[in-house]
Parts: C-alpha cells; structure tokens; sequence
C-alpha cells in the first residue's frame, strides 16, 4: 500500500510540475490552426465565377443550370489608398477552344417537407459524389415537392406551401425566400444589388484559386436591418452573430474566452423566421454583416454549395433541423446526477474514499470519475487500468455501484509513440497517414473512417463496459490531420471537421450495444454529434468571465440542435475560488448534466464548512427537482429542443428576448439567472406574464427587475401555473423513490389551475397532469399515471 502511495504521489507531483499547456495564437500559421476560408476570396490572385442567370430550368424536377460570369480583382490607386474591386475578366485558358469562359453550372431545389428548402449549387462537374452523408440521420434527405405547389411568375418560378414561399428569378438569378404572410426572409445576392455602394461585396459565387485551380463556393445572402443571428456551435463570443465572422472548424480551443470552438455546428438560425444548414464538413468561413452590413456570406470550403433553409419560429425551426440531422438520444437517469471528478483520482483507494466521503457529508451523486491517471503512466491511454494503482478495478466499480455510483473513464483517440499499443495500430494501419504513408504527426491518430479500426478500438471499450465501466469520456478529437490521407479516400481537409462525428459514434454505438443507453461525455462535435448526448464545455478557465461565457456557448449549441449539455463546475484551469465556486455550483445544478472538474481540490468538502452546506444545498434542490428534469429532458428530447434554452424559444413574440444572453430558460417552466460577480441580487428580465421566485416565493411581473438571490446564491423563477413534481431526497438517483411525487404549485391567487409534466424511470411518454385549485390547495385531476405513482399536492405560497 506504501508502495501505491509513493506512486500516486510522484504521479500527482510530475502534474504539478508538468509546464502548462497553450493555447493556439489565432490567426497564426501553426500546426492545426482554424483554416478561414474566407481569405481566399480576398486574394487578388484568384479567380472569381458570379451567379448571373438562370440559364435553364425544369420545374417538375427542380433543376437547371445557372451561368457564370467571370471575374478579377483590380486594383486602382487613389489618393495614397489601393483600392480593390471585382471586375470582369477575359479567359487566361489555352487553348481557348477548349474552357468556358462563362460556364453553366448545375443548380437544384428540392423541399424536404413544408419548412425545408434545400438548395443545391456546383461549381464543376461531381465525379465523386458522396452516396450518404454521416450528417443526416437518414444518410439522405427526403425530396416532398408534392408538398410545394409551383406556379410560373413574371420573370421566373414560384413555389409555395403552408409555410412559405420560394421564388427563383431567372435574370438577375436570385432565390428569394418568403415566410406564409409573404416577409422576405433572405434572398441569394447578386452583383446588381452592390451598384448602389462603393465597397467591393462579393455576390453569390465561387472562387477558382489560381494555386492548384481548387474551387470553393462562396453562397451571399441578404440580411435586414435588425436581423438577428444565433448558433454555429459552442460559440463563447457574443451570443447574437450580427457583425461577426465565425470560422467553423473543430479546434482545441484551450479554453472558452475566445472565438475558437470545440463544438462548431454549420447551422444557425435568424430572428427573422428561418435557419440554415450548411451541409459540408470542409472548414467553412461565415460572416454575419462584419464587412459588409447587408450581406451574410458563406464561404464553403466544398466546391459545392449543398444549404437547408429552415421556415418558422425557432421551435420548429430546430425541430425540423434535427428531424433532418438526427435528435439526442434520452440518457439515462442516473447520468442527471451530479458527478464527482478532478484531475485526476490516481488510485482505487483515493476513487473508494471519495466516494465514502461523498455520502459521509452528504453529496448526493451518481458518478464518479476517473481522469488521466488510471493508466501506468499518466496520460499515456492504452485502455488498462494499472495493476499496481487499482489492484482490482473490476471489484472497485461493483462495490461502488451497489452504493449507487457509476465509474466514468477517461481516453482519447491518440497514442504517443511510447504507448503499448502504438505498434499494433501502425502493424494493423489504423492510423491517420500522410501523403508519403507516414505519420503526419509523432502520435498514431485513429482512423474512424476506417470500419477496421472502429472494431479494433470498440473492443477495448467493451473489454472495459465488462470489467462495470459505465460511460466514457470521448476528450479530443479536434485535432484530426488537415493534410492526412484517410481510408474514405478524402483528406483531412474534408475529414477533419467529421472526426469529432466519427468519433461520438463509434463511442456512442458500443455503448449502447452493451450497456443499452447510448451515453458518452464529449468534448468535440460537428453536425450530427447530438445524436450521441452528451457534451460539455472544455476548458474553461477559473474566472467570471468565464462562467459567462460558458453560458453564452451552452446557449449556442443549445440553439445548434444539441439537447444537452454540461460545463465544469467551478471551472477548470486552476483551483477554483470558493466564491466563484459557490456562484457556479448553482448554476450548473440547473444545466442538464452536471459535473466538478478541474484541478483539485474539486470535492467540497475541501473548501470551508460554509461552502459545503451551500454546495449540498444546491445539489440537494436538483435531487428533489428530479421528476421535473427527467420530463424536460424527454421531452427536449423528442422535439429537438435544449434543455438549456434561450428566452427567445419560448418567447419568439417578446422583442427582449432576443436581447439578453445572461440567463435562460431550464425546461419549459424555470428562468434561471446565475450570479456572474460577487453579488447578492442582480437584474433579470422576465418574459410575458407572471413569476414566482423558487426561493423567496416572491411575485414578479414581466418586465426588467433587480431581484435578490435566495439561499442558494442563483436566481430561479417558476413560470405562473406550473405545478413542479419533486421526489423525495436521496443520495443516488438509485435510492429515489417514484411512486410519491409532490406537485408544488406555483400560482398566483388569480389560477385556478396548474400543470406539470411526469416522466417516469419506466416509462414511455411524458405525461402532463392537471391541478385544479380546491379552496387553499390544488387537487390532482385523473390521470394516466394512476395506480403507478401517488401526487401529493403542495401550494407554494
């Protein structure tokens, strides 16, 4: 035991002492640096290719072909400035009887139901033109046009359905898109619509880099005055993407204060009644009026341009996203309990004395984590746990189980040249390789692309699944080769942003198979990963700048199709101040999964007895809200909506709404507004209609008001009629008891009625139940949970 001791210890010391890492210089040529497409279409040397005309059109099928024009940039000075504009440009082919000089290219329209459009566009000839697409849930998107009725128009084609309409012009080519009371939601931009400015804006177009002649579609969309834009991933910068150009490729970002992303999602959505998804997994560029304040340009590393347009208010716009991309699966109970993590638990004995320690002081959880340390040698993944460290792991995870924790472990899908396994993948080529065959980095990067390798390493996690592991954490994964050579034959410039994807799944789908959940704890993602909840939020450094930004970034996944997600609690990248652990605490109990993660010391009892009370406090309110986020989490589920949820979904009518990034919405029924200084009240905005603080009991009306925190340092309200089930506390959501629910009513002395909403462990369906007021209480109306749980009814007043 002496011996295990010392070794932990050195282990724990060299951490210490290991030289911390850094974070990217943006904008900076280093290895996995964003790639900005946008750049390309600044250089001078390129070539450009206009949208001009509809050059030909069949409505029954929807395709045509659109003609280009050709241009350069030129260049003229003026008054000590260079200017630069788009100009047009002869042919510079030979011989000149063989090249188009104004192609025409393929254009398509299809309508994958009565709210998704999708619009096609190819800058040259597809002679390999993918079969399925891992994005789609499906692998392709249905074509309905029966569902769009067309009629010919003045000067080109319509289309309309119950939801809105589409017109394509055919001299200047434009599409317009119109939602059912005929606003114009966007429309393609072409080069006539910049003759009233002087700044050279590009139009719908693609450019042909004068480098190696690759080609990339640059698709330009209008934007209105006060349009506003939400999504793109986990995105830390300011929550409304007007006048921001966001670079969606999948990077550690080191942190969660800049505009790099781990989880960038080619999808967002408009204040004005429509979302777009970008359907390429190449680096694609956006920029949401920066330069240009009319203009939304989407520069798409593809040399197609393949773009979902989504109709209606952002309820239906997400659930038709993810009705398209695929909707998060519903975890399991017992992972919306709070887990206990730091970096990192080095042995079986310090995993069994946090656990004893958790239910001595009364901490209710359900997992435990094991981070980097439960190797031979720290960090170095090769799935064993260390012989000498965990003497008998299998034993460990059963022992705690019984007492009602789970073991979540740590791995990472690259493999430094001394770990054990490196061999065997390079023998077994299941690596990433260069141009040469090589390795393009020092670590062996595993090919996900490659159904070999899914197998090999599937088969490590399931040796682990039956050893008692429950979930794994999926770190990385950012860090996919740009110029790697990959086994579906592309390179990383296409498979880069699609690793993350590839790499929730292959986790996700042995999971599932052998535990029958699918549940992993994610770090990186593209469009699709919400397939496979769940992920969380990086490294996220010990600050209220942090915190608040970690909110803004939950926010935006949130609004990118992901149903849930965590954070580390307290944050990570230091010990975490007892103050600003104890504003954070709360507001991660009101996420959908909740997690303390970071440098030690992260267990509570660690810090002052004060600060051990208010953390059992707040983890004790999520406890007993059990029944209540159980049901949103099912229903986020099935409808593609986030647990964590702006204002603006629940309120699309209320102009505020769209305006405040600083609190948001858990479920239908709780406003949450943490404490992001060191504060005790703070100023929240109430959306229409009537609240009670959670807390306090207080009644507030809509509008702005200064509201102080209750007990627990967080601001909670409660939706006027809603009846929210509790459960009894217990120390494990193993030890709950379902069959005695209380509904505690929140109503003022105006509602004779509230609602709640169930869903039980073995249930099926939400169900929604009625309280009807009977002098001073509410009495439950019949139901369909009879006979399977008793409510008993409390007014909270």
């Amino acid at each position: 035991m002496k011996k295990i001791q010392i070794a932990s210890l050195s282990l724990f010391l060299g951490l210490l002492w290991t030289p911390k890492a850094s974070a990217q210089i943006q904008n900076a040529d280093v290895l996995n640096a964003p790639i900005d497409i946008s750049k390309d279409f600044q250089n001078y040397l390129n070539t450009f290719y206009f949208a001009d005309e509809l050059a030909s059109f069949d409505p029954a099928t929807g395709k045509g072909t659109i003609k280009y024009l050709r241009y350069n940039y030129k260049t003229r000075q003026a008054f000590n400035n260079m200017m630069m504009k788009p100009d047009v440009e002869k042919p510079n082919e030979f011989p000149t009887t063989e090249y188009e000089v104004s192609p025409e290219l393929p254009f398509q329209i299809q309508f994958v139901s009565d709210r998704t459009i999708r619009i096609k566009t190819t800058s040259g000839p597809q002679f390999h033109p993918e079969k399925e697409s891992l994005m789609l849930i499906n692998g392709v998107a249905p074509n309905h046009p029966e569902l769009w009725k067309y009629s010919k128009i003045e000067g080109g084609h319509s289309y309309t359905s119950k939801h809105g309409r589409v017109e394509i012009l055919t001299k200047p080519w434009h599409v317009k898109i119109y939602d059912e009371t005929g606003k114009l939601l966007t429309s393609t931009l072409h080069d006539s619509d910049f003759k009233n400015t002087y700044t050279p804006t590009l139009p719908f177009s693609y450019v042909r880099r004068n480098s190696d002649y690759s080609r990339s579609m640059g698709a330009a969309f209008s934007l209105e005055p006060d349009e506003k834009i939400f999504g793109c991933g986990e995105s830390f910068t300011q929550f409304n993407k007007r006048g921001q150009k966001v670079v969606l490729w999948t990077d550690d970002a080191n942190g969660i204060q800049n505009e790099t992303m781990y989880k960038p999602v080619p999808f967002y959505m408009s204040s004005r009644g429509y979302g777009v998804f970008m359907h390429h997994s190449t680096p694609i560029t956006v920029d949401f009026g920066r330069y240009f304040g009319s203009a939304n340009e989407m520069y798409i590393g593809d040399d197609e341009a393949d773009l979902f347009f989504f109709i209606g208010e952002p309820k239906d716009i997400l659930d038709q996203y993810t009705d398209l991309t695929g909707k998060a699966a519903m975890p399991p109970l017992w992972s919306f309990g709070f887990w206990m993590s730091r970096i990192t638990y080095f042995t079986e004995k310090e995993g069994r004395e946090v656990a004893k320690d958790l239910r001595k002081y009364k901490i209710p959880t359900d997992v435990i984590h094991f981070d980097t340390g439960w190797f031979d040698v720290d960090w170095r993944n090769n799935y064993e746990f260390s012989k000498e460290r965990f003497p008998d792991a299998q034993k460990m995870m059963s022992d705690l189980k019984d007492d009602g924790f789970h073991v979540c472990l740590w791995q990472l899908p690259y493999f430094s040249p001394k770990n054990t396994l490196f061999k065997e993948i390079m023998d077994k080529n299941l690596a990433v390789r260069d141009r040469k065959g090589n390795l393009p980095y020092e670590d062996a990067v595993l090919d996900f692309s490659n159904p070999e390798t899914v197998t090999w390493y599937q088969a490590k996690l399931k040796h682990l699944f039956d050893q008692g592991v429950s979930v794994f954490k999926v770190d990385f994964g950012e860090a996919a080769p740009p110029e790697g050579i990959y086994h579906s034959g592309r390179t990383g410039f296409y498979e880069h942003n699609l690793y993350p994807l590839r790499y929730n799944k292959a986790v996700a789908e042995i999971t599932q198979k052998e535990k029958g959940y699918t549940l992993i704890w994610a770090r990186s993602t593209w469009a699709g990963s919400q397939r496979y909840p769940l992920h969380w939020g990086g490294d996220a450094e010990t600050s209220n700048g942090a915190m608040s930004a970690e909110l803004r970034g939950g926010l935006s996944l949130g609004l990118s199709g992901f149903s849930f997600w965590s954070h580390d609690v307290g944050g990570f990248a230091t010990k975490s101040p007892e103050n600003l652990y104890r504003r954070w605490a709360p507001f991660g109990m009101f996420t959908s999964h909740v997690r303390s993660h970071g440098e030690p010391p992260r267990e509570p009892w660690l810090y002052s007895k004060d600060f051990l009370e208010g953390f059992r406090k707040a983890d004790n309110m999520r406890y007993e809200l059990m029944p209540y986020i159980y049901a949103q989490a099912k229903e986020s589920s099935q409808k593609g909506l986030p647990m964590m949820r702006a204002l603006f979904v629940e309120y699309p009518n209320d102009p505020g709404a769209w305006l405040v990034d600083n609190e948001y919405l858990f479920g239908s029924s709780l406003l949450v507004a943490p404490l992001f200084e060191e504060v005790t009240e703070r100023d929240v905005y109430l959306p229409e209609g009537t609240w009670i603080d959670y807390q306090t009991k207080k009644v507030y009306q809509s509008g702005w008001h200064k509201i102080k925190a209750g007990e627990v340092p967080i601001v909670v309200l409660v939706k006027d009629g809603t009846a929210l089930p509790h459960i009894a506390l217990a120390q494990s959501t193993k030890d709950m008891d379902w069959s005695k629910l209380t509904l505690k009513v929140y109503a003022s002395d105006a509602t004779t009625s509230a609602k709640a909403k169930v869903f039980l462990p073995d249930g099926d369906a939400v169900q929604e139940i009625t309280v009807t007021k009977k002098g001073n209480n509410f009495e439950v109306a019949p139901n369909a949970l009879t006979g399977k749980t008793t409510f008993k009814t409390e007014w909270v007043k």
